[in-house]
């Protein structure tokens, strides 16, 4: 903050006289611009301000999980193989909207918070909205019987055809989300739901744009063009030009935890100024109804089976016997997609983890951008940040 604004922040305190000044959300934002919050080990800072006084700022960072993260960090910044050109994770209280944890790094841009960029492509995350958008206007439940042609994971326009014949696989829409089928979701974005419904439901949960976080970053980017072939690629994940940011995949599970209703993010608590008033103070503060409750019960269930029968089986499949896992219901959406110019394959866990006994829960945000080598996948950390914040 410029001397000027502190002088004007602190007139409430001049001759003797003392009043409380609020700070005001954009002058924290000024204050905080430069903190490094996800390569922090504490959650407690304080700020120097002129002339010759100081204020502390205290965050909702779960100092245990956060040094977690951080070593993890460090662990892979050793590698000389497998290490990842960039990282980021955010952990989130879904139902307060407050970051309990977040840490990556960007090989390119070193000074850069990863966790707040918006230009991770979002790949088969996409398919929360597409499959939100299925339950709400299509009717779709889990259960509903749904049929493609040829590989899950290609998308090409032959497979977009309504036929069904000798070769035709017959499948459930709880688990075309679970194993993420693109022809399936292509044909839904494309031939079912359309240019506006799509448009429409991602507008619903938040695409372009700008989020009223402490440090404000864009959610992510969505846009339709003319061509009807675009359509099944945004419906399906399958393009480059839907981004996300992690913070955002995070938003987008807690919306479906909270029953549709998503919570504007948070990581201050509150500001103390002289005499340790007080003198900022978080709200949780409501963003928007996204779906309705029903859906979000519906959605819970695809997330559910991708965790136990989808593409994060692997990681998740001692669940029942781990002492710490078998407490929790688990439920996430993987994702993968190399960049235009294949250089990084992005791969992606957005997903929560809730205490059976206690309701206490999370929301995970993770991306990983692999080099030539694949390293660890996102859906592993997962599995380990839940072990170790629930242990």
């Amino acid at each position: 903050m410029s001397e000027n604004s502190w002088r004007n922040f602190q007139t409430g305190y001049i001759l003797g006289e003392k009043k409380q000044v609020q700070l005001s959300k954009n002058q924290l934002t000024q204050i905080i611009s430069k903190t490094k919050f996800h390569k922090t080990d504490k959650n407690i800072f304080f700020a120097d301000t002129p002339p010759n006084s100081r204020y502390q700022i205290f965050t909702s960072i779960d100092i245990s999980l956060q040094q977690y993260l951080l070593s993890l960090m460090d662990r892979l910044k050793t590698l000389t193989r497998g290490k990842p050109q960039r990282i980021a994770i955010v952990v989130m209280e879904p139902d307060t909207g407050e970051i309990i944890a977040m840490a990556g790094f960007d090989l390119e841009n070193p000074d850069t918070n990863p966790c707040i960029a918006s230009n991770f492509p979002a790949a088969s995350i996409f398919k929360i909205v597409t499959a939100a958008a299925a339950v709400e206007t299509l009717g779709y439940t889990s259960k509903t019987s749904l049929y493609f042609n040829g590989n899950k994971h290609t998308l090409y326009k032959r497979q977009l055809k309504d036929i069904k014949n000798k070769y035709t696989h017959k499948t459930t829409f709880s688990k075309a989300f679970a194993e993420s089928i693109n022809p399936v979701f292509g044909k839904i974005g494309k031939n079912y739901l359309g240019k506006e419904k799509l448009t429409l439901y991602a507008d619903a949960f938040g695409f372009n744009k700008v989020i009223d976080f402490e440090l404000p970053f864009l959610s992510g980017t969505f846009k339709t063009g003319n061509k009807e072939y675009h359509l099944a690629e945004l419906g399906s994940g399958f393009n480059t030009d839907t981004n996300i940011s992690p913070i955002f995949g995070a938003m987008l599970i807690s919306a479906i935890v909270n029953s549709g209703h998503m919570i504007l993010p948070s990581i201050v608590e509150k500001v103390t100024g002289i005499d340790d008033q007080i003198i900022y103070k978080n709200k949780i503060k409501p963003y928007k109804t996204v779906i309705l409750p029903k859906t979000a019960t519906t959605m819970i269930k695809l997330l559910q089976q991708t965790v136990t029968k989808g593409t994060a089986k692997k990681y998740f499949r001692r669940t029942s016997k781990d002492k710490v896992l078998s407490t929790l219901l688990i439920g996430g959406k993987t994702g993968s997609l190399n960049n235009k110019g294949n250089t990084v394959k992005y791969d992606w866990f957005t997903g929560f983890g809730n205490q059976k006994n206690t309701n206490k829960k999370i929301a995970i945000s993770i991306v990983v951008g692999h080099r030539k080598y694949i390293g660890t996948r996102a859906s592993a950390y997962a599995q380990m940040i839940l072990k170790q914040y629930f242990k």
